[in-house]
Parts: C-alpha cells; structure tokens; sequence
C-alpha cells in the first residue's frame, strides 16, 4: 500500500504546526520534537530540508528556529513531499524503479489500472494544501 515515510509525516506534523501559530512567531525544532513526540534528530534534518525548499525560514541564533514563509493555502502536500523525499510514493514498482524492474511488464494487466490510481494520488497531493490539515 502507498505509504509516506515518516519524514514526510513529521514535515507535515511540523508545517501544520506553523500554521497553527496566529502570532507567526518563530518555533525551534526542539518545541515541536517535544509537543509530538518525534525524534529531535530526524525532525530537524526534515526542518532543514523544508528550510532548503523555501517552505520554512530558518533563523540563527538565541532566539532562532523556524517560521512558515508563504500562506498554508498555497503550501501542496506535493511541494512538501518533494522537498523531503528523493523517491516519491508510488503504488507499483515499475512506477517507481521503470520497466525493466518488472518482469510481466508488458503483459501485466494491472498496469494501466494502477497507472490511473497513481495519477489521481499525484494529482490529489498536487491539489491538497497544508491549509486544509490544519
């Protein structure tokens, strides 16, 4: 079954996080790894990489840590599925690994079934904003 990794689930943890904070103001790794219970480590590398996409803004110092840099209604679960994971989530290993990953590939009958489930997951995540699992 089409899982997303805990990173993924951690970065939205984190964004949903954000952009429940009216004030808008800056929150640390370490907050957010406390209030969820979720490994520090793990949760600032995916903080790190969001940082990278331009979805948070990372500040140094003191007072540093993270804040959210657009509005949730224009963050898609794609965008962050993105900047987190190299592979993306796909229901069948041909999706993912191509062709020759497969040996009834070009006999498969499931194929083009699951080819349509797969776009309709893509486009969902394309489509679904951090907006809406706040």
């Amino acid at each position: 079954m089409l899982r997303l990794s805990k990173r993924v689930e951690y970065g939205l943890i984190a964004l949903r996080h954000f952009a429940s904070i009216e004030d808008h103001s800056v929150c640390t790794a370490k907050e957010i790894s406390q209030r969820y219970n979720v490994p520090h480590e793990l949760l600032a590398k995916v903080l790190q990489k969001l940082a990278q996409a331009r979805i948070i803004q990372s500040y140094q110092g003191v007072r540093g840590g993270y804040v959210l840099l657009h509005n949730p209604k224009n963050i898609k679960i794609s965008d962050v599925i993105n900047a987190i994971e190299l592979e993306k989530p796909m229901l069948a290993e041909c999706f993912a690994q191509g062709p020759e990953s497969c040996y009834i590939f070009d006999e498969c009958t499931i194929r083009r079934p699951l080819g349509k489930i797969q776009r309709n997951i893509n486009n969902f995540f394309h489509t679904m904003t951090i907006a809406e699992i706040i």
